[in-house]
């Protein structure tokens, strides 16, 4: 966070914590997407397995077999997620994501509450760059943006469900994009069958106490 006070930064919190008191709507969903630069890794040695009063060994030493970056949406409100593993995240491959995500998951949705980062990749612009003009304008409409401040990723609920999905899933070393999507999807299908979720308690009301030193005096 900020070490002093800065508007523009609780601008943006307060726009994030009241988006997430918004009561439940199916029509009008909220969703949070996150990015997540994945290394991939292979053993320079095949492991030893489990025996009888011995543990899996594997070799301290590895091999690098490129990198690659996961895309992670999720509607907390609803328990679900979805993870997309992708070569780049350049401003195409967003664009790909959010058609992906208005056109396959949310066809029905009047309009869908996107919570992001505000990295230069993650604008109506880059629609504009990826499809034509009438297809970006028909995704942009259906578009409700909110960017969470810079140095706030916290306040990103899919920030959490990465996390989870680290700790969970990718706590060990996965050689290609193959295997890290088959990971990944049966991460996803398990969570989103227990309709896990995250339940965000954080108000704006407490922010104006707890992060008093960040808001403007006036």
């Amino acid at each position: 966070m900020p070490a002093k006070s800065s508007s523009e930064f609780v601008a943006r919190m307060e726009d994030i914590l009241e988006t997430y008191a918004l009561p439940y709507d199916p029509e009008i969903p909220l969703i949070c997407m996150d990015e997540q630069p994945i290394q991939l890794l292979d053993h320079s040695r095949p492991p030893e397995p489990m025996k009888p009063g011995k543990v899996r060994r594997e070799d301290y030493e590895y091999v690098r077999k490129g990198s690659c970056s996961l895309f992670l949406f999720t509607e907390p409100l609803a328990g679900w997620r979805h993870v997309h593993v992708s070569e780049r995240r350049t401003k195409a491959d967003w664009a790909k994501q959010v058609r992906e995500l208005l056109e396959i998951h949310y066809p029905r949705a009047k309009r869908v509450r996107l919570v992001m980062d505000n990295l230069n990749t993650h604008t109506i612009s880059s629609l504009y760059e990826t499809f034509t003009p009438d297809v970006a304008l028909s995704l942009a409409k259906r578009l409700e943006i909110h960017y969470t401040p810079k140095h706030g990723s916290w306040l990103n609920i899919a920030e959490i469900e990465l996390s989870a999905l680290t700790v969970q899933c990718l706590h060990r070393r996965i050689d290609s994009m193959e295997q890290l999507q088959r990971e990944a999807t049966a991460w996803e299908a398990d969570r989103n069958q227990a309709q896990k979720s995250v339940q965000w308690h954080f108000t704006t009301e407490q922010a104006r106490g707890k992060l008093k030193h960040l808001y403007p005096e006036i």
